[in-house]
């Protein structure tokens, strides 16, 4: 005898049954198609970087104790080091946060042998970071050539854009690269070593990147910005050539700048508003070469109490630089990439929604005990379930095997920081930030493209045809704090900042000089 079907059995059995239609059947099969093409992707990056791990424990094994710092201890010999070139790193900085000393100190503490200058570049004395950088270089004044610079407002590009710039302009006469980082950048003592060796080795290099290793503070907000990066970071783990830029670190011809070369000057100060997309866009247009060495990867702890709310500021930002633009081409590139990457976001998503409908609809029979016959289901939606998540778990396990890897990169290139390890990584967060991360990009990016404005850091930008033409200040209606880092933007101008910072700031120090365990 047939059992009567309730309307919300019904629903489900129909939508089982929509699903298996050629269309809905096309759509599961490439969400399977892109678990492994991402899981493809991971393992050759993996392998790269691996590939590097094993080069250095073969020049350690080999009596070279000093193969974080470089291949050939011969390098290290002071004929050597006296002829390496001179460099200078500018860092513009907006606000202060948890991770920001430690990351200071790590990029001004470099092991690099040749003339080194740092150039910290705030917009003015108000900014947080003003008063923190100050006593840092006051710390270490006898043994950095260290400096802090007040630019000022920027008027026709972004602000950090304007801080580069200015930085730039101050740099020494003699500085043949200059390296631009940011502030949450966490540099292993070769770094600046690696870069400029590789620059040094051939000078058709435009610009030299890196990129940053997330780790998660255990908020899902966290774990949405590291799946959001995963898959750019198999662009950058190709041990050489690469189209993809970060604007956390690049290292450059100081030249480019002074002579303003296929216009690196007036493209980032006419109306920029990303530096790394429009200097990319530069190097498209030139045929000029970025490349991205195995040893760039940095680790980049993102702050522990980093909300869902600053993650989705954050992926607005991110999906706005696609309205950015130098060229027509440029433009016509990055119609291409939004429509590619909305496109294969809920491409990806879409096939996890039928894969639900279907095992809903295979535990409805087996629970009420209705006949696939009673309900026109079959077990086909069951099967294209299955094999979506056999990919799915091949996915997950290649993106863990290439953070594992990038780990366990880090830690030798860092041999005397803190170990990195995964004792944190959360799987059932992970799978929930790829199905979160890749819903929202696609609506992220339609705001984005039909707002034409943006707030970084409190400050809003407008942008017409593709560049910044209107620059908006409106100083504490804006959020406080930064999006990753989780920094404080705002102090009082020419005075130390409200006790609380200060607070913060000496527990910072107290942590930084206070030894810290090592795990095994």
């Amino acid at each position: 005898m047939s059992v009567a079907l309730d309307p919300v059995d019904w629903l489900l059995f129909s939508l089982s049954r929509a699903f298996r239609s050629p269309l809905a059947v096309f759509v599961q099969i490439q969400g399977c198609v892109i678990c492994l093409t991402l899981a493809i992707g991971w393992a050759f990056a993996a392998y790269v970087r691996n590939r590097e791990i094993n080069r250095m424990k073969d020049a350690m094994k080999c009596g070279n104790s000093f193969a974080f710092l470089c291949h050939d201890i011969n390098e290290l010999e002071h004929t050597n080091q006296v002829n390496l070139p001179r460099v200078t790193v500018v860092m513009p900085l907006k606000g202060f946060g948890e991770h920001n000393l430690h990351n200071w100190k790590s990029q001004i503490t470099s092991l690099y042998g040749g003339p080194l200058e740092f150039l910290f570049v705030v917009e003015s004395t108000e900014d947080p970071a003003y008063h923190a950088v100050s006593r840092l270089i006051r710390d270490f004044k006898d043994d950095v050539d260290a400096k802090i610079i007040v630019a000022g407002l920027s008027t026709t590009c972004s602000q950090k854009i304007h801080n580069q710039l200015v930085g730039v302009e101050r740099m020494h006469k003699d500085t043949k690269y200059v390296l631009f980082l940011d502030d949450d950048v966490r540099l292993h003592p070769g770094s600046i070593g690696a870069l400029t060796a590789e620059m040094e080795k051939n000078p058709e290099i435009f610009i030299q990147t890196g990129y940053p290793l997330d780790l998660p503070s255990g908020s899902l907000g966290s774990y949405c910005i590291y799946e959001y990066h995963m898959p750019c970071s198999m662009g950058f783990a190709t041990g050489g050539k690469t189209f993809f830029l970060w604007g956390g670190c690049m290292m450059m011809h100081a030249d480019d700048f002074r002579r303003d070369n296929y216009g690196v000057v007036s493209g980032l100060r006419d109306g920029g508003y990303s530096d790394d997309m429009t200097l990319a866009a530069i190097a498209g247009a030139y045929k000029r070469l970025i490349t991205s060495p195995p040893v760039a990867v940095f680790p980049h702890p993102l702050a522990s109490d980093l909300s869902f709310s600053r993650y989705w500021n954050y992926l607005r930002k991110q999906t706005f630089v696609l309205e950015s633009y130098i060229s027509r081409v440029n433009w016509l590139m990055n119609r291409g990439l939004f429509s590619f990457h909305c496109y294969l976001s809920w491409g990806f998503v879409a096939p996890y929604f039928m894969a639900a409908v279907h095992i809903a609809a295979a535990l409805q029979i087996y629970i009420k005990g209705y006949s696939y016959e009673e309900t026109t289901c079959t077990t086909s939606g069951l099967l294209l379930a299955s094999c979506l998540a056999i990919c799915t778990l091949t996915e997950l396990l290649s993106m863990w095997n290439l953070t594992r890897i990038e780990v366990q990169l880090c830690n030798m290139l860092s041999p005397e920081a803190p170990k990195l390890s995964l004792d944190y990584y959360n799987w059932s967060l992970i799978f929930v930030a790829l199905l979160v991360d890749n819903f929202l990009y696609p609506i992220s990016a339609f705001r984005s493209h039909f707002s034409q404005s943006i707030n970084w850091s409190g400050i809003r930008y407008h942008l017409k045809n593709g560049k910044i033409n209107k620059i908006e200040r409106n100083k504490g209606r804006g959020p406080k704090f930064t999006d990753l880092g989780g920094k404080h933007l705002y102090g009082k101008k020419g005075a130390p900042p409200k006790a609380s910072f200060l607070s913060s700031l000496a527990r910072s120090l107290c942590q930084w000089h206070q030894p810290k365990k090592y795990e095994v």
